[in-house]
């Protein structure tokens, strides 16, 4: 058996483990934890049934008559969402705050006659509730009269600073690469660094997000699935928004040079936007299960849309599905298995109990270069489906590929072989029976570190 050493240790501790580079920020790591969270499409779209807005919508249009942030923020939490963004500005050019550089604003509309902000809204109910408030801002704008120039570029930053400055901590800018014509049938050159040094100064513990990073990158489709490898690392220098291979988005570079991790983006209705047809149409369960073991199962994070409807309100279909999916991910994680002990030859002072004591600092370090493995021991009969596997990707991303066994009473026997792990991998197998577990590093890029290898029973979907 090989060799698994494991330590509780930290970046720049004497003795620690040395990190494989690139790693993480601190607000990356911060933005890891989170796993899940809610974006939010609201505008005049809402009112027209459009899914890109023209930017000739009349203001009044906009007149959510019974807007309640405090139900959509609610209805995240009893969802298990850590956070939400909305699209303060879609390509429409619409301004949920009342800017102040911009004429077709919640200022211009009939909406709580013109003295209403969505964003106060939404951002007070987050820090009530306890949940992360986050942007989207389009730099596409199909109103307003200046885009297509340079002068555009300094409204732009402007209305960044008055979001970014106006209404508390930011977890999340999400951006895009969408460039259209504007209003003059030009296009606009974005001054990317700007805009990307604009949030390093209003809000430095927020991540950026777009197909290019810096921060986060957009994992190549909007069906909520990452891949198997799924590297955290990207050559970041060979993308720009808007031109970005969805591909290699998609997997990642290994050995790349910038800690990027994907964001798995996907509404839970067709469209992105609200619209009436569309209440019957909502995601299944099964539909939201294999998304979420597609997204953060593959080591993503999960970004659920999840659009008000024209009164201002998450709508009770997706309250109700909403609800049935946090009850089956509590039931399917509920019950883990408790290893009687954790095999791996140590050092003194180095407990392979570690790998399973939910703790996030502490992880097992392989003895050896490039592989290794560890071994749980469970009570006999003992029966699991769900294997939930970490990486302590505060010292970078090692795991090529790994594999899990079980003990048949006579010999090891093969149940599953992977890429790679990251910072969460969630596998959900058939159930297996058995009183021995091994999960084995058959290759990795440096010394195999891991920092949760748990088991579960789920219990049966219901039919």
């Amino acid at each position: 058996m090989l060799t698994f050493l494991t330590a509780v240790v930290g970046l720049g501790q004497a003795g620690a483990v040395e990190p494989l580079h690139p790693v993480p920020s601190p607000r990356q790591l911060a933005w890891h934890r989170l796993r899940t969270y809610a974006f939010v499409h609201f505008g005049p779209n809402t009112f027209t049934g459009e899914e890109w807005g023209h930017g000739t919508e009349r203001p009044e249009t906009f007149h959510p008559r019974r807007l309640d942030c405090r139900q959509w923020v609610r209805t995240f939490q009893r969802a298990g969402l850590k956070g939400v963004i909305i699209t303060a500005k879609h390509h429409d050019g619409f301004c949920l705050w009342p800017s102040k550089f911009s004429s077709h604003t919640v200022a211009q509309s009939r909406w709580r006659r013109g003295k209403g902000d969505v964003l106060r809204d939404l951002s007070e109910a987050c820090r009530a509730e306890g949940l992360k408030f986050g942007v989207y801002l389009s730099p596409w704008d199909r109103n307003h009269p200046t885009y297509g120039s340079p002068q555009y570029n300094d409204v732009f930053v402007s209305m960044l600073r008055e979001v970014l400055t106006g209404y508390g901590p930011v977890f999340e800018v999400w951006f895009d690469g969408a460039n259209g014509e504007g209003p003059n049938g030009k296009r606009q050159v974005y001054d990317w660094p700007r805009f990307v040094q604009t949030v390093r100064e209003c809000q430095p513990e927020a991540v950026i997000f777009s197909d290019a990073g810096p921060d986060v990158r957009w994992v190549g489709n909007e069906q909520g699935f990452a891949s198997d490898p799924n590297w955290a690392t990207l050559n970041r220098e060979r993308f720009e928004p808007g031109k970005a291979d969805q591909n290699e988005l998609t997997l990642g570079h290994e050995g790349g040079k910038d800690w990027v991790p994907a964001e798995c983006d996907v509404s839970i209705r067709p469209g992105w936007f609200w619209r009436a047809s569309e209440d019957g149409k909502v995601k299944s369960l099964e539909d939201l299960m294999s998304i979420y073991y597609g997204s953060v199962g593959q080591g993503a994070s999960l970004l659920l849309n999840v659009p008000p409807n024209a009164d201002g309100r998450i709508s009770e279909p997706d309250v109700a599905r909403l609800v049935e999916f946090r009850k089956r991910l509590d039931a399917e994680f509920s019950k883990p298995l408790r290893p009687i002990r954790v095999f791996g030859e140590s050092v003194p002072g180095y407990e392979a109990e570690n790998v399973t004591d939910e703790r996030e600092e502490s992880f097992g370090a392989s003895s050896q270069a490039r592989n290794g493995s560890v071994e749980l021991e469970l009570t006999k009969g003992s029966a699991f489906n769900r294997v939930a596997l970490a990486e302590p990707v505060q010292l970078g991303q090692r795991v090529r590929r790994f594999q899990i066994d079980i003990w048949d009473g006579a010999a090891w026997r093969e149940i599953y072989v992977g890429d790679t792990i990251g910072p969460h991998r969630i596998l959900r197998l058939a159930r297996q029976e058995t009183d021995r577990v091994r999960v084995s590093v058959l290759d990795a890029r440096d010394r195999p570190l891991l920092s949760e290898v748990r088991l579960f029973l789920a219990p049966p979907a219901k039919v």
